[in-house]
Parts: structure tokens; sequence; C-alpha cells
């Protein structure tokens, strides 16, 4: 149990693990040549989930991601919320910076991408302010839940002074990331970013911020609520899918504690809203934002190439 215990929040440390939030909102640098085959109407803004960061000891975390939507017409951006906090606290945050970039490009809405708990960041921002979103897609987002954080949090609540601790070990963690990161001042609250990630409690987030676009079963959400276009996508492991990457082991065994088919923490029914565009790559948690480092399964898909359809899919929506 110890093992597994530790398994658990050695990947959930990696939960949504996914990058960048870039420095003064300034989208990145766009190559000389251009196909066009990316250049959606709308910026494109990419949210990261829990312990996400946009570059820290030299590591970016949307590994290739950026730059491969950008040299093709895709306006970029990277945003920083807190890299452990509620979906409230972190979609605030969201909210400001997405405030900033309509106003900086001169545009009026943006197309959101999460990936894990950034998928909750990104309906906030849809629920609480529409207008400014022209199109949401998650990654890997648990809307349902996952039950290796129901684990986590059963565990650590069964002993207060043991919980406490882990979560201000863990609170002290997100700091140093933010610190690293260049964001010191985002506040960290650990407990929080765990209760949204349970069944239980992305169960209360799906009832404060109900939706179409969330499925009752395992087929599709409403395409699209209120004429904005909702898309997912996730990856499902059996076997490690890079014996290089040392996360990708990690994962294959949390995912032992979820009866369906997944990508090593998040189920893949749980990842399921609105247009599910495949739930199934072969890709696990960290897979699906190209890391570690880009160390992917050399025989399944290439997760750049997912972004950079998504981007053409937006661009021929007219989006």
């Amino acid at each position: 149990m110890k093992k597994t215990l530790g398994l658990a929040l050695l990947s959930m440390g990696a939960f949504c693990l996914a990058s960048p939030a870039a420095a003064g909102l300034f989208p990145w640098s766009q190559g000389e040549k251009s196909s066009g085959y990316t250049a959606t109407q709308y910026p494109i803004v990419l949210v990261h989930g829990l312990f996400g960061f946009d570059s820290a000891a030299g590591i970016d975390y949307w590994f290739d991601i950026v730059e491969n939507l950008q040299k093709d017409g895709a306006n970029v951006y990277v945003t920083s919320v807190s890299a452990a906090n509620s979906p409230t606290v972190r979609g605030e945050q969201l909210l400001a910076q997405v405030e900033e970039i309509t106003a900086e490009a001169g545009v009026r809405k943006v197309n959101l991408i999460g990936h894990s708990q950034g998928g909750f960041t990104v309906r906030y921002v849809a629920s609480v302010r529409p207008d400014l979103v022209a199109s949401i897609t998650t990654v890997g987002t648990p809307h349902k839940g996952s039950p290796v954080a129901d684990v986590v949090d059963g565990v650590t609540a069964a002993v207060p002074p043991v919980r406490d601790g882990v979560a201000t070990a863990v609170d002290a963690f997100g700091t140093v990331i933010s610190v690293l990161s260049g964001h010191p001042f985002n506040p960290q609250n650990s407990l929080g970013a765990l209760d949204v990630l349970t069944t239980q409690g992305a169960a209360r987030f799906n009832r404060t911020y109900a939706t179409a676009a969330l499925p009752a079963g395992c087929g599709n959400g409403a395409a699209e609520v209120n004429g904005t276009p909702y898309y997912s996508w996730s990856g499902v492991v059996r076997i490690p899918t890079n014996i290089v990457d040392p996360t990708s082991t990690a994962l294959l065994a949390t995912g032992a504690l979820i009866s369906e088919p997944n990508d090593g923490l998040v189920g893949r029914c749980s990842s399921h809203f609105g247009t599910v565009i495949r739930d199934n790559y072969r890709l696990d948690h960290l897979d699906e934002v190209n890391q570690i480092l880009g160390l992917t399964p050399p025989l399944g898909t290439d997760p750049v190439s997912l972004f950079r359809q998504q981007a053409n899919r937006l661009k021929n929506a007219g989006i």
C-alpha cells in the first residue's frame, strides 16, 4: 500500500503537468515561413494543470508544441496560474490573463486549451465569461474525477496530522515551481487542487458549473454550447509508452487503480467533454503534452501533431 500511495503521490505531482505560462503574456515568436495550416482566427491559449510551469531548469513544458503551432500561423499564448490551487482561484487568474490577451491581440475571443486540471480552469472561464471564449478543448481532463485522486485523498484524510503535513510540503513544492518559473506570488492550495480531481469534488464542480458539453454517460457531450464548440481527447496505456521515461512506468502503476482504460491518471470516460475526438491514443498523461522532453511512444501517436490538427480544425471552423 505504501508503494502504491508513493507512486500515486508522484504521479499526482505530475497531474496535468502541462506547462507553460508566458512571462508577460507575450506570444511565442513565429517563424519566417508559414503554411497557414494552424492559422486560427482567434489566438490559442494553453492552460497547464497541477504543478505546471512555463520554463523551469531549462525545460519548457508544452515541449515543441508551441513552436510547431506558431510556425504555421497560430498566435499562441501560454498562461501562468497557480501550480496548485482550486479551479476557481486558477480560473480567476486565467480570466485576468485572457482579458489582457484579448486587449493585446485586439480580438474579442480566444481558443482555450487546457490539459488535465487545466480543463477545469478553462471551463470556469467559459462559465463566467462565455463572451471571451471562441472554443474550449480539454486534453486528459478528469471531468468526473480520478480514482487516483480518491486514493490520495482517502489515505491522507485518515490521519489529519499527516494530511496537514503533506499539504504543507506540497504547497511548498508548488511555490518552488512558481518561483522557478518566474511567478513567485501565485498562491498555493494543494488541498483545493486535490479536491476537484476527486470523484466527489469533480461532481460538485460539475453541479456548480453545469454544461451540456459534459455527457451523462460515456459518449459525447453537446458539440456546442451557446454557439461555442467544445472538444476533448485523451490517451490509454497498457504497457510503458517509453522505457527510457521513468514516469511511463509510474503512470502505468497508478493506472492500475482505475477500473476503465486510462492514461495512468484519467479514465477514458472521465475525459469525455463535448465532441470526443478520440479517447484511446497510445499516450499516457504526460505524453499528451509531449513530456517528458518528447520521450513519447516511438510507435505511438505524435502529440505535437494532435495539437496541430486541433488548430487546423479550429481554423476550418472559422475560429
